[in-house]
């Protein structure tokens, strides 16, 4: 999944969006909301994280912003103001989530598999699953028919997309759009190129396929009838 992390803090900013990315998020970082609003306009992120208290635009002035827009992408504000009144007027403005400095990784990393549980649309559950085919978003472990399937951390990624996104297809450019930031230079056909690992993995040796091509357009999760 692919984030957006904005806080002006250096050393905080530079720390978290490592953790994120050791923890398997694609995250692009800065430093301000005019910055954070110039990533908005370009990008399809799956969750944001806002620090309240930026320079030349707050975090509250980017969410109504991403608010009056129409987009609903979950947002998580990470600031120090943490009163009841500013938590109430950050959920009333459109935040999703709300997390107190001084925090831990694993507090803020738990509100956002919460977060993307409920856009996946199970918010009560940890596991998304096609047929015989489950993955775990908190331990990260995927099975088919009850056996544990080794994966690499962007192969976990690609999986994880498609199936919050069972019976979509998925264009190659939106795939990869939300697995790799704006550092990533790679090759046109590195989504290919995962899917037929997935494909072995996932696939081989299975009377049911649940990745398919779709012809021009790009690729689903489903099952055949």
């Amino acid at each position: 999944m692919r984030l957006l992390y904005a806080e002006d803090e250096n050393s905080l900013r530079e720390l978290t969006a490592q953790r994120l990315t050791e923890a398997g998020y694609s995250v692009d970082a800065c430093a301000d909301g005019l910055e954070a609003l110039d990533y908005l306009a370009v990008t399809d992120y799956d969750a944001v994280i806002l620090d309240i208290l930026m320079p030349r635009l707050d975090g509250l002035s980017v969410l109504r912003q991403l608010r009056r827009e129409g987009k609903s992408t979950p947002v998580l504000l990470l600031t120090a103001k943490g009163s009841v009144t500013d938590r109430v007027e950050g959920l009333d403005s459109g935040a999703d989530d709300y997390l107190v400095k001084p925090f831990s990784f694993e507090e803020l990393n738990a509100r956002l598999r919460v977060m993307l549980r409920r856009m996946a649309g199970s918010p009560g559950s940890s596991t998304l699953s096609l047929a015989d085919l489950e993955l775990n978003l908190n331990t990260r472990q995927v099975t088919r028919g009850g056996q544990t399937i080794s994966l690499t951390s962007k192969e976990y990624a690609v999986l994880e997309y498609l199936l919050m996104n069972k019976g979509i297809v998925l264009s190659r450019e939106k795939i990869e759009q939300h697995i790799w930031n704006y550092e990533y230079e790679g090759g046109s056909n590195v989504i290919d190129v995962y899917i037929r690992c997935l494909r072995k993995k996932l696939d081989t040796g299975f009377e049911k396929k649940l990745i398919h091509t779709i012809r021009g357009a790009g690729y689903v999760m489903r099952e055949e009838a």
